[in-house]
Protein backbone atom coordinates (compact mmCIF):
# COMPACT_ATOMS: atom_id res chain seq x y z
CA UNK A 1 0.00 0.00 0.00
CA UNK A 2 1.81 3.08 -0.72
CA UNK A 3 1.88 6.13 1.60
CA UNK A 4 0.07 9.28 0.66
CA UNK A 5 2.29 12.48 -0.11
CA UNK A 6 -0.69 14.86 0.78
CA UNK A 7 -1.95 13.90 4.70
CA UNK A 8 -2.51 16.97 6.59
CA UNK A 9 -2.61 17.13 10.70
CA UNK A 10 -5.90 18.90 11.64
CA UNK A 11 -6.24 18.96 15.59
CA UNK A 12 -9.98 17.05 17.06
CA UNK A 13 -12.29 18.72 17.20
CA UNK A 14 -11.81 20.71 14.15
CA UNK A 15 -12.72 24.50 14.24
CA UNK A 16 -10.47 25.48 17.16
CA UNK A 17 -8.59 28.48 16.06
CA UNK A 18 -4.89 27.69 15.92
CA UNK A 19 -1.98 30.50 16.76
CA UNK A 20 1.10 30.83 15.26
CA UNK A 21 3.79 29.39 18.02
CA UNK A 22 6.66 32.42 17.72
CA UNK A 23 3.92 35.34 17.49
CA UNK A 24 6.30 37.81 16.64
CA UNK A 25 6.88 35.85 13.15
CA UNK A 26 4.51 35.65 10.80
CA UNK A 27 4.75 32.06 10.09
CA UNK A 28 3.16 28.73 11.82
CA UNK A 29 7.25 27.54 11.23
CA UNK A 30 8.41 30.70 13.35
CA UNK A 31 12.47 30.80 13.34
CA UNK A 32 12.49 27.49 10.77
CA UNK A 33 10.15 29.15 8.48
CA UNK A 34 13.72 29.63 5.82
CA UNK A 35 14.77 25.65 6.10
CA UNK A 36 12.36 24.17 3.54
CA UNK A 37 14.39 23.09 0.37
CA UNK A 38 17.70 21.33 -0.40
CA UNK A 39 20.73 22.67 1.06
CA UNK A 40 24.27 21.69 0.35
CA UNK A 41 28.10 22.43 1.35
CA UNK A 42 30.97 21.22 2.88
CA UNK A 43 32.64 20.78 6.67
CA UNK A 44 34.80 18.97 8.88
CA UNK A 45 34.05 16.11 11.30
CA UNK A 46 36.01 14.63 14.31
CA UNK A 47 35.52 12.03 16.36
CA UNK A 48 37.09 10.01 19.03
CA UNK A 49 36.27 6.37 18.43
CA UNK A 50 36.54 3.47 20.73
CA UNK A 51 39.21 0.96 19.49
CA UNK A 52 39.31 -2.72 20.76
CA UNK A 53 43.28 -3.11 20.90
CA UNK A 54 45.17 -4.27 24.11
CA UNK A 55 46.94 -1.03 25.87
CA UNK A 56 45.00 1.64 22.91
CA UNK A 57 41.25 2.41 23.76
CA UNK A 58 41.15 5.23 21.18
CA UNK A 59 41.08 6.13 17.48
CA UNK A 60 40.57 9.74 16.17
CA UNK A 61 38.90 10.04 12.86
CA UNK A 62 39.04 13.14 10.82
CA UNK A 63 36.89 14.00 7.46
CA UNK A 64 36.63 16.61 5.53
CA UNK A 65 33.15 16.37 4.29
CA UNK A 66 30.15 16.96 1.86
CA UNK A 67 27.13 17.65 2.91
CA UNK A 68 23.52 17.26 1.63
CA UNK A 69 20.81 18.55 3.96
CA UNK A 70 16.58 18.33 2.92
CA UNK A 71 13.74 19.88 4.77
CA UNK A 72 10.46 19.15 3.71
CA UNK A 73 7.38 21.08 5.70
CA UNK A 74 4.89 19.01 7.51
CA UNK A 75 1.57 19.97 6.59
CA UNK A 76 -0.91 21.51 8.90
CA UNK A 77 -0.78 21.64 12.64
CA UNK A 78 0.49 19.26 15.03
CA UNK A 79 -1.84 18.76 18.20
CA UNK A 80 -0.32 17.90 22.05
CA UNK A 81 -2.63 17.31 24.33
CA UNK A 82 -2.72 18.89 27.86
CA UNK A 83 -3.51 17.62 31.56
CA UNK A 84 -1.79 20.63 32.82
CA UNK A 85 -3.07 22.97 31.09
CA UNK A 86 -4.78 23.73 27.17
CA UNK A 87 -3.84 21.67 24.11
CA UNK A 88 -0.83 23.00 22.26
CA UNK A 89 0.04 22.72 18.33
CA UNK A 90 2.88 22.85 16.89
CA UNK A 91 4.41 22.93 13.18
CA UNK A 92 7.48 21.23 11.81
CA UNK A 93 9.42 20.12 9.05
CA UNK A 94 11.23 16.62 8.27
CA UNK A 95 14.56 16.50 7.28
CA UNK A 96 17.33 14.00 5.60
CA UNK A 97 20.95 14.66 5.99
CA UNK A 98 23.78 12.68 4.39
CA UNK A 99 27.61 13.50 4.87
CA UNK A 100 30.46 11.70 3.17
CA UNK A 101 34.36 11.93 3.50
CA UNK A 102 35.32 14.46 0.56
CA UNK A 103 38.34 12.61 0.23
CA UNK A 104 37.52 8.81 0.09
CA UNK A 105 33.76 9.64 -1.49
CA UNK A 106 32.93 7.31 1.25
CA UNK A 107 29.49 7.61 3.31
CA UNK A 108 29.60 8.63 6.95
CA UNK A 109 26.40 9.41 7.78
CA UNK A 110 22.30 9.33 7.28
CA UNK A 111 20.22 11.12 9.69
CA UNK A 112 16.38 11.19 9.08
CA UNK A 113 14.89 13.29 11.80
CA UNK A 114 12.02 16.36 12.95
CA UNK A 115 12.27 20.21 13.68
CA UNK A 116 9.44 21.15 15.20
CA UNK A 117 8.58 24.70 16.95
CA UNK A 118 6.39 24.74 19.96
CA UNK A 119 4.74 27.48 21.51
CA UNK A 120 5.00 29.00 25.02
CA UNK A 121 3.14 26.72 27.98
CA UNK A 122 2.31 27.43 30.94
CA UNK A 123 3.13 23.97 32.89
CA UNK A 124 5.84 24.14 32.36
CA UNK A 125 6.31 28.15 32.04
CA UNK A 126 8.39 27.98 28.99
CA UNK A 127 8.64 30.41 26.34
CA UNK A 128 8.34 29.40 22.40
CA UNK A 129 10.90 27.02 21.58
CA UNK A 130 12.65 24.83 18.99
CA UNK A 131 12.84 20.85 19.27
CA UNK A 132 15.02 18.55 17.22
CA UNK A 133 14.18 14.69 17.27
CA UNK A 134 16.97 12.69 15.13
CA UNK A 135 17.45 9.04 14.70
CA UNK A 136 21.40 7.88 14.19
CA UNK A 137 21.85 4.60 12.04
CA UNK A 138 24.51 3.20 14.60
CA UNK A 139 21.61 2.99 17.17
CA UNK A 140 21.35 6.72 18.66
CA UNK A 141 17.97 8.47 19.32
CA UNK A 142 18.16 12.31 20.19
CA UNK A 143 15.97 14.83 21.33
CA UNK A 144 17.11 18.47 21.89
CA UNK A 145 15.27 21.47 22.52
CA UNK A 146 16.39 25.24 23.02
CA UNK A 147 15.76 28.75 21.91
CA UNK A 148 16.19 31.12 18.88
CA UNK A 149 16.71 34.73 18.43
CA UNK A 150 16.93 36.72 15.16
CA UNK A 151 20.00 40.15 14.74
CA UNK A 152 21.13 41.90 12.40
CA UNK A 153 24.85 41.18 11.28
CA UNK A 154 27.22 37.86 11.34
CA UNK A 155 27.16 35.30 13.97
CA UNK A 156 29.64 35.50 16.59
CA UNK A 157 31.04 31.83 16.39
CA UNK A 158 33.17 31.20 19.36
CA UNK A 159 35.87 28.67 19.82
CA UNK A 160 35.55 24.64 20.28
CA UNK A 161 38.20 21.95 20.91
CA UNK A 162 38.28 18.12 20.49
CA UNK A 163 39.73 17.34 23.80
CA UNK A 164 38.60 14.75 25.98
CA UNK A 165 37.83 15.46 29.39
CA UNK A 166 36.99 14.33 32.94
CA UNK A 167 35.52 16.20 35.18
CA UNK A 168 35.72 19.17 33.57
CA UNK A 169 39.89 19.54 32.87
CA UNK A 170 40.77 18.67 30.11
CA UNK A 171 43.17 15.29 28.68
CA UNK A 172 45.52 15.56 25.99
CA UNK A 173 46.19 12.68 23.77
CA UNK A 174 49.12 12.64 21.23
CA UNK A 175 46.66 11.27 18.17
CA UNK A 176 45.49 15.29 18.02
CA UNK A 177 49.14 16.42 17.37
CA UNK A 178 49.20 15.97 13.57
CA UNK A 179 52.86 16.50 13.58
CA UNK A 180 53.29 12.99 15.81
CA UNK A 181 52.68 9.71 13.40
CA UNK A 182 50.33 6.98 14.88
CA UNK A 183 48.83 4.14 13.68
CA UNK A 184 45.68 5.33 15.62
CA UNK A 185 44.39 8.29 13.58
CA UNK A 186 43.19 8.91 10.14
CA UNK A 187 45.95 7.57 7.22
CA UNK A 188 47.39 10.30 5.25
CA UNK A 189 44.42 9.80 2.24
CA UNK A 190 41.75 10.91 4.06
CA UNK A 191 43.83 13.77 5.89
CA UNK A 192 44.56 15.93 2.57
CA UNK A 193 42.90 19.38 3.61
CA UNK A 194 42.97 18.90 6.86
CA UNK A 195 45.23 21.69 8.97
CA UNK A 196 46.76 21.38 12.84
CA UNK A 197 44.57 24.82 13.51
CA UNK A 198 40.95 22.99 11.98
CA UNK A 199 41.89 20.04 14.52
CA UNK A 200 42.44 22.77 17.70
CA UNK A 201 39.44 24.96 16.98
CA UNK A 202 37.07 22.59 14.47
CA UNK A 203 34.62 25.85 14.51
CA UNK A 204 37.44 27.79 12.46
CA UNK A 205 36.26 26.37 9.68
CA UNK A 206 33.07 27.83 10.10
CA UNK A 207 34.61 31.34 10.56
CA UNK A 208 37.34 30.72 7.36
CA UNK A 209 33.74 30.29 5.56
CA UNK A 210 32.25 33.32 6.11
CA UNK A 211 35.45 35.38 6.08
CA UNK A 212 35.03 38.11 3.44
CA UNK A 213 31.15 37.88 3.28
CA UNK A 214 28.94 40.57 4.29
CA UNK A 215 26.25 38.63 6.43
CA UNK A 216 22.80 41.12 6.96
CA UNK A 217 21.21 39.00 9.00
CA UNK A 218 21.31 35.88 11.36
CA UNK A 219 18.71 33.84 12.85
CA UNK A 220 20.45 31.91 16.06
CA UNK A 221 19.32 28.28 17.12
CA UNK A 222 21.27 26.69 20.35
CA UNK A 223 19.44 23.15 20.97
CA UNK A 224 20.51 20.94 23.93
CA UNK A 225 19.54 17.60 25.22
CA UNK A 226 20.17 18.42 28.65
CA UNK A 227 17.01 19.88 30.35
CA UNK A 228 18.93 23.40 30.73
CA UNK A 229 17.59 26.08 30.03
CA UNK A 230 14.62 24.12 28.42
CA UNK A 231 13.22 21.04 30.65
CA UNK A 232 12.97 17.51 28.59
CA UNK A 233 15.25 16.11 26.04
CA UNK A 234 17.76 13.10 26.43
CA UNK A 235 19.37 10.71 24.34
CA UNK A 236 18.10 6.80 23.89
CA UNK A 237 21.27 4.27 22.90
CA UNK A 238 20.75 0.89 22.05
CA UNK A 239 22.07 -2.48 23.97
CA UNK A 240 25.31 -2.27 22.48
CA UNK A 241 26.51 1.01 22.99
CA UNK A 242 24.76 1.61 26.69
CA UNK A 243 26.67 -1.68 27.64
CA UNK A 244 26.35 -3.71 30.88
CA UNK A 245 28.98 -3.68 33.82
CA UNK A 246 31.84 -3.83 32.27
CA UNK A 247 31.20 -0.35 30.72
CA UNK A 248 29.86 1.27 27.42
CA UNK A 249 30.91 0.21 24.12
CA UNK A 250 29.93 4.21 23.06
CA UNK A 251 27.21 5.66 24.53
CA UNK A 252 26.06 9.23 23.49
CA UNK A 253 25.23 10.92 26.59
CA UNK A 254 24.66 14.42 25.06
CA UNK A 255 23.99 16.65 22.13
CA UNK A 256 24.49 20.20 21.84
CA UNK A 257 24.34 22.34 18.28
CA UNK A 258 23.86 25.97 17.33
CA UNK A 259 22.72 26.55 14.16
CA UNK A 260 23.42 30.05 11.92
CA UNK A 261 20.36 31.39 9.18
CA UNK A 262 22.25 33.94 7.66
CA UNK A 263 21.08 35.72 4.42
CA UNK A 264 24.56 36.86 2.71
CA UNK A 265 24.79 39.94 0.49
CA UNK A 266 25.41 39.00 -2.90
CA UNK A 267 28.87 39.83 -4.88
CA UNK A 268 29.42 42.25 -7.12
CA UNK A 269 25.53 42.89 -8.07
CA UNK A 270 24.94 38.37 -7.45
CA UNK A 271 21.35 38.17 -5.60
CA UNK A 272 21.59 37.44 -2.00
CA UNK A 273 21.41 33.97 -0.78
CA UNK A 274 20.61 31.95 1.81
CA UNK A 275 23.54 30.25 4.27
CA UNK A 276 23.29 27.55 6.78
CA UNK A 277 26.19 26.84 9.15
CA UNK A 278 26.12 24.47 12.32
CA UNK A 279 28.38 22.97 14.94
CA UNK A 280 27.03 20.30 16.88
CA UNK A 281 28.78 18.02 20.07
CA UNK A 282 28.14 15.02 20.98
CA UNK A 283 29.72 13.98 23.82
CA UNK A 284 30.83 9.82 23.71
CA UNK A 285 31.60 7.49 27.26
CA UNK A 286 33.21 4.40 26.02
CA UNK A 287 36.72 4.88 28.92
CA UNK A 288 36.84 6.95 31.84
CA UNK A 289 37.19 10.48 29.78
CA UNK A 290 34.27 12.21 27.56
CA UNK A 291 34.91 11.98 24.37
CA UNK A 292 34.09 14.93 21.93
CA UNK A 293 32.31 14.47 18.66
CA UNK A 294 32.55 17.23 16.63
CA UNK A 295 30.64 18.12 13.19
CA UNK A 296 30.86 21.36 11.54
CA UNK A 297 29.22 22.54 8.52
CA UNK A 298 28.46 25.61 5.65
CA UNK A 299 25.95 24.96 3.24
CA UNK A 300 23.83 26.80 0.91
CA UNK A 301 20.50 26.57 -0.30
CA UNK A 302 19.99 24.74 -3.56
CA UNK A 303 17.90 26.81 -6.48
CA UNK A 304 16.28 25.09 -9.83
CA UNK A 305 19.05 26.78 -12.69
CA UNK A 306 16.53 25.20 -15.50
CA UNK A 307 19.00 25.27 -18.94
CA UNK A 308 17.22 26.17 -22.46
CA UNK A 309 16.66 22.95 -24.48
CA UNK A 310 19.20 24.63 -27.13
CA UNK A 311 22.21 24.35 -27.02
CA UNK A 312 25.28 26.91 -28.05
CA UNK A 313 27.83 26.28 -30.80
CA UNK A 314 30.31 29.37 -30.36
CA UNK A 315 31.14 29.18 -33.45
CA UNK A 316 27.95 29.12 -35.43
CA UNK A 317 24.98 31.54 -35.30
CA UNK A 318 22.26 31.02 -32.61
CA UNK A 319 19.10 30.15 -33.45
CA UNK A 320 16.60 31.30 -30.94
CA UNK A 321 12.77 29.33 -30.98
CA UNK A 322 10.12 32.34 -32.04
CA UNK A 323 6.54 32.48 -31.09
CA UNK A 324 3.86 34.26 -32.49
CA UNK A 325 1.70 35.93 -30.99
CA UNK A 326 -1.52 34.17 -29.68
CA UNK A 327 -4.90 35.39 -29.10
CA UNK A 328 -5.79 37.96 -26.27
CA UNK A 329 -6.37 36.16 -22.78
CA UNK A 330 -10.01 37.04 -21.59
CA UNK A 331 -11.32 37.59 -17.73
CA UNK A 332 -14.86 38.21 -16.55
CA UNK A 333 -14.41 41.62 -15.08
CA UNK A 334 -13.71 44.91 -16.84
CA UNK A 335 -10.92 47.11 -18.15
CA UNK A 336 -7.74 45.26 -19.14
CA UNK A 337 -5.69 42.43 -18.86
CA UNK A 338 -2.11 42.01 -18.96
CA UNK A 339 -0.92 39.63 -21.92
CA UNK A 340 2.61 38.57 -22.99
CA UNK A 341 3.01 38.65 -26.22
CA UNK A 342 6.62 37.53 -27.52
CA UNK A 343 8.20 38.71 -30.66
CA UNK A 344 10.55 37.36 -32.86
CA UNK A 345 14.06 36.99 -32.43
CA UNK A 346 16.50 36.51 -35.24
CA UNK A 347 19.68 34.67 -35.60
CA UNK A 348 22.41 36.23 -33.63
CA UNK A 349 26.07 35.26 -34.03
CA UNK A 350 27.43 35.39 -30.19
CA UNK A 351 31.40 35.70 -29.78
CA UNK A 352 33.62 32.52 -28.31
CA UNK A 353 33.09 32.11 -25.06
CA UNK A 354 34.90 29.61 -22.63
CA UNK A 355 32.77 27.38 -20.65
CA UNK A 356 29.62 25.40 -21.23
CA UNK A 357 27.85 27.32 -18.19
CA UNK A 358 29.28 30.42 -19.72
CA UNK A 359 27.49 29.61 -23.07
CA UNK A 360 24.40 28.84 -21.25
CA UNK A 361 24.20 31.64 -19.11
CA UNK A 362 24.25 33.88 -22.65
CA UNK A 363 21.29 32.41 -24.15
CA UNK A 364 19.24 32.77 -20.84
CA UNK A 365 20.11 36.45 -20.89
CA UNK A 366 19.27 37.14 -24.24
CA UNK A 367 16.29 35.25 -24.06
CA UNK A 368 15.17 36.99 -21.16
CA UNK A 369 16.64 40.68 -22.01
CA UNK A 370 14.62 40.69 -26.02
CA UNK A 371 13.05 44.45 -25.58
CA UNK A 372 9.97 43.57 -28.17
CA UNK A 373 9.04 40.59 -25.79
CA UNK A 374 7.57 42.75 -23.22
CA UNK A 375 4.29 42.84 -21.10
CA UNK A 376 1.63 44.88 -23.54
CA UNK A 377 -1.62 45.96 -21.97
CA UNK A 378 -4.62 45.50 -24.35
CA UNK A 379 -8.33 46.11 -24.18
CA UNK A 380 -10.36 43.56 -24.07
CA UNK A 381 -11.35 42.22 -27.50
CA UNK A 382 -8.52 43.75 -28.80
CA UNK A 383 -5.39 42.34 -30.35
CA UNK A 384 -2.14 42.67 -28.94
CA UNK A 385 0.37 42.59 -31.48
CA UNK A 386 4.21 43.21 -30.67
CA UNK A 387 6.20 46.06 -33.05
CA UNK A 388 7.90 42.89 -36.17
CA UNK A 389 10.51 43.68 -38.43
CA UNK A 390 11.17 47.34 -39.13
CA UNK A 391 8.61 48.83 -36.91
CA UNK A 392 10.65 46.00 -33.99
CA UNK A 393 14.10 47.78 -34.76
CA UNK A 394 12.62 51.38 -34.56
CA UNK A 395 10.81 50.26 -31.67
CA UNK A 396 11.93 52.44 -28.37
CA UNK A 397 14.53 50.71 -26.29
CA UNK A 398 14.75 47.75 -28.67
CA UNK A 399 18.01 46.00 -28.50
CA UNK A 400 20.47 45.66 -31.67
CA UNK A 401 22.61 42.71 -32.22
CA UNK A 402 25.58 44.47 -31.02
CA UNK A 403 23.78 45.56 -28.29
CA UNK A 404 22.53 41.68 -27.68
CA UNK A 405 25.97 40.52 -28.27
CA UNK A 406 27.51 42.70 -25.23
CA UNK A 407 24.70 42.20 -23.08
CA UNK A 408 25.22 37.99 -23.16
CA UNK A 409 29.24 38.54 -22.95
CA UNK A 410 27.92 40.71 -19.85
CA UNK A 411 25.83 38.32 -18.49
CA UNK A 412 28.55 35.26 -18.97
CA UNK A 413 31.32 36.90 -17.18
CA UNK A 414 28.65 37.49 -14.47
CA UNK A 415 27.82 33.63 -14.27
CA UNK A 416 31.83 32.98 -14.05
CA UNK A 417 32.00 34.97 -10.86
CA UNK A 418 28.64 33.22 -9.69
CA UNK A 419 30.01 29.69 -10.82
CA UNK A 420 33.60 30.29 -9.06
CA UNK A 421 32.17 31.33 -5.72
Amino acid sequence: MPISTDVVFQPLPLGKIIDFPFPTIRNPLGPLALLPGTWTGTGFNTIWRPNHTPGQDRFLELNLTDETLEFTEISGAIPNRGLLQVDINMFGITYMQQISDHNLAAGLHVEPGIWAVVPATSDPDVGPTVVRMASIPHGTTILAQGTSRHFNGPPTIPPTNITPTIGGSPIPFPESNLAVPTAFRSPAPQLVGITQAMVDDPNSVLRDAIAGQTILSTTEITISTKPVPVVGGGTANTAFLVGTANGPNADSTAVTATFWIEKVKGFKGHPDFWQLQYTQQVDLQFAPPSWPHITVATLRKKYDRRLPIWRVNPFEHVHLPHTPAGPVQRHPGPGPVEHRVPGPVEHLSIPHIEGPHLRAAAVRGLAAEQKPDEHVLAPEGVSAQAPRGADAAAAPGALDEKDLVARATEIAQLSEVEESE
